[in-house]
């Protein structure tokens, strides 16, 4: 078990942050994260959408991809998200929502069909800190010109809620390494 924990950090420290030098993309995809029990994003739902309206305002893209089905309760990760960012002032038609992937893969390779289906070739991929190194090997495999881009917390980090939140990104990378990269390719 330690010889694969040590694996899983190792590929996260190696992870991929991208494939491509551009500072402009055809789209900004925001990772899913869950809302809270009533409907409302919770801190990191909040600092991901934010950090990506900001790039959207910045030019960095013309639209943006808003990816997450209902995981973790019954509201929609990716219509929480838009209804946000529509409230930050996103037009309606730069926005477009994903609203089935249930984790961090599926957020991957269901918004890469979307960029593939409407022709468009880069995005930059915009999410929290802790997960963006899985983001980042789930990506390499895709055929998409492509970026990580970190959202600022906004919530106070304590040592114990970061070291909770790195162990569990660990796990989730073990998972991806063993099972996931074989077991669950994107399908174009």
């Amino acid at each position: 078990m330690i010889v694969i924990l040590a694996w899983a950090m190792i590929a996260r420290t190696l992870a991929p942050t991208g494939n491509t030098s551009l500072n402009r993309f055809d789209a900004i995809i925001v990772l899913g994260t869950p809302a809270d029990s009533e409907g409302n994003p919770k801190p990191e739902q909040l600092a991901g959408l934010t950090e990506g309206v900001r790039e959207y305002e910045r030019g960095v893209a013309p639209r943006m991809i808003l990816t997450g089905g209902p995981a973790h309760n019954e509201f929609v990760e990716a219509r929480v998200m838009a209804r946000v960012a529509e409230a930050q002032g996103v037009p309606a038609s730069a926005i477009v929502i994903e609203p089935q992937a249930q984790d961090t893969i599926q957020n991957a390779c269901y918004a890469g069909r979307i960029v593939k289906e409407r022709g468009w070739r880069s995005v930059e991929v915009v999410g929290g800190a802790a997960q963006l190194p899985r983001a980042g090997l789930i990506f390499s495999r895709l055929p998409l010109q492509w970026r990580t881009h970190a959202a600022p917390t906004l919530e106070p980090q304590s040592n114990v809620l970061n070291q909770g939140r790195e162990l569990m990104e660990i796990l989730k990378t073990v998972r991806y390494l063993l099972y996931g990269e074989w077991a669950e390719r994107c399908e174009s």
